[in-house]
């Protein structure tokens, strides 16, 4: 039976990628309805990803009837656009701390402004459309979707393409397909075993330097780290692991991702409104080629690669990305065929250091009942256990400031952050987030 799908947060730039993944995954869709409180935003994108569907594309500007009777609702926002992800960036950075939109400040700040909103939206779905899948990529995707599975009772799972583009680096370094054992947080995960071929190549891997440093987009860790470690890290490690290199390079190049982004997203809504139909695709691709080839550059080398993007592989035809996440837990969930995926979901025991309700980042079997872990994981290493408990007591605590709408809980999660851990520091960088900003007025 045909399944309609909304997207609330449809205007975003990746949307003509999702529609790609979705007109290619075999799933029935009889409508991809797109939601934004920007709706001229919503329409580009739907006139846009039109051309690539094999479905209607249809922009909607109220949010009941985009997820009304919808089978599966995607949730994909950013609450004060990428100005706020800008200067939340810009703001860490004058305070000592690497700029980022998931971790750090910038990563509290993003989602304080994110949670009532997103909560909100989510009571939305839970009453007009209460058997839908509930499927969020809104970044900080864990943080995110942990409020959503503490506050709702929606089926919901998160979702993010970091883990895989892990395995897929991994694999390309090895020459093969692989099988990776891995776990954590999302943004906060490694991979802890490596098998290719039926044999277990964890050590052979962790003692080679050379393939080590083909595992990143850019040199991130020393292998001597990796080694240290005995796991292989997930590339937003770096904002833990190498803090103080990370801020030297955004001094250094005098900007951050976020201000990057700002302006290839306003060439790209200029280009598509002076351009031919027939010329908008290949403007969206040359974006996307654009955007890809700067990931990470200017945090671990000062610089970007703007001038070198017509090297990327097409994006549309990458074995991974934010698409094909979305497009394996849809066909799980619909097309009658387990898969597995690594996603966000509650522990319930996989992890034996968190409790049943917390979610955690594991490879699950996706089929129409849900998504399950696919064993049990026992404990984490020590290297990385005291970290992760960190960080998951920051997400609990952050989500209860923004619930109870509280400034004090904000300091104290900011307090339990290891990024920052410190209360004067603490309180000094929220206040500077909070003044000014709409959308923190909430805290103030």
């Amino acid at each position: 039976m045909p399944i309609k799908i909304a997207l609330i947060g449809g205007g975003g730039v990746r949307t003509p990628l999702l529609i790609h993944g979705l007109s290619e995954s075999g799933v029935d869709i009889s409508e991809l309805a797109l939601y934004d409180t920007n709706p001229a935003a919503a329409t580009t994108m739907a006139n846009l990803g039109q051309a690539l569907a094999n479905f209607p594309v249809k922009p909607y500007e109220n949010l009941e009837q985009a997820v009304s009777d919808s089978g599966t609702v995607l949730s994909s926002i950013r609450v004060g656009g990428i100005a706020a992800r800008a200067r939340d960036e810009r703001i860490a950075i004058d305070h000592g701390y690497a700029g980022q939109e998931t971790t750090g400040p910038g990563g509290a700040a993003m989602a304080l402004r994110t949670i009532p909103v997103v909560l909100e939206q989510a009571r939305t779905v839970e009453r007009v459309a209460p058997n839908a899948w509930y499927i969020s990529f809104t970044n900080p995707a864990g943080l995110i979707s942990q409020a959503v599975a503490t506050h709702t009772n929606l089926k919901a799972i998160g979702i993010c393409d970091t883990p895989c583009e892990l395995f897929h680096q991994i694999a390309a370094a090895l020459g093969g397909p692989v099988e990776c054992d891995y776990a954590g947080l999302n943004h906060l995960g490694w991979v802890r075993k490596v098998i290719k071929d039926g044999v277990d190549v964890t050590k052979d891997l962790l003692n080679n330097a050379a393939l080590l440093k083909k595992l990143y987009p850019v040199h991130l860790f020393e292998p001597e780290l990796i080694r240290a470690l005995e796991l292989i890290p997930t590339e937003y490690l770096y904002f833990y692991y190498a803090q103080r290199r990370a801020l030297r390079h955004q001094l250094k190049a005098g900007s951050t991702r976020g201000a990057e982004i700002a302006h290839l997203n306003k060439d790209l809504f200029e280009s598509l409104a002076k351009a031919a139909p027939k010329d908008a695709l290949e403007i969206y691709r040359q974006y996307l080629m654009r955007r890809n080839a700067s990931y990470f550059k200017l945090e671990a080398e000062s610089g970007t690669a703007f001038a070198n993007y017509t090297e990327q592989p097409d994006p549309f035809a990458a074995a991974t990305g934010y698409h094909r996440i979305a497009v394996d837990v849809l066909r799980g969930l619909y097309a009658g065929k387990p898969s597995e995926v690594v996603v966000n979901v509650p522990n319930n025991g996989t992890i034996d250091d968190l409790a049943s309700e917390d979610l955690v980042e594991v490879a699950c079997t996706i089929t129409a009942a849900g998504a399950k872990p696919t064993k049990p994981l026992g404990r984490l290493p020590d290297s990385v256990r005291g970290l992760v408990l960190s960080v998951k007591a920051y997400e609990r605590t952050l989500i209860r400031a923004a619930v109870e709408k509280s400034r004090l809980l904000a300091q104290r999660a900011l307090l339990e952050y290891p990024i920052i851990g410190q209360w004067e520091p603490a309180g000094q960088v929220l206040d500077a987030l909070i003044a000014g900003d709409k959308d923190l007025e909430y805290l103030s």
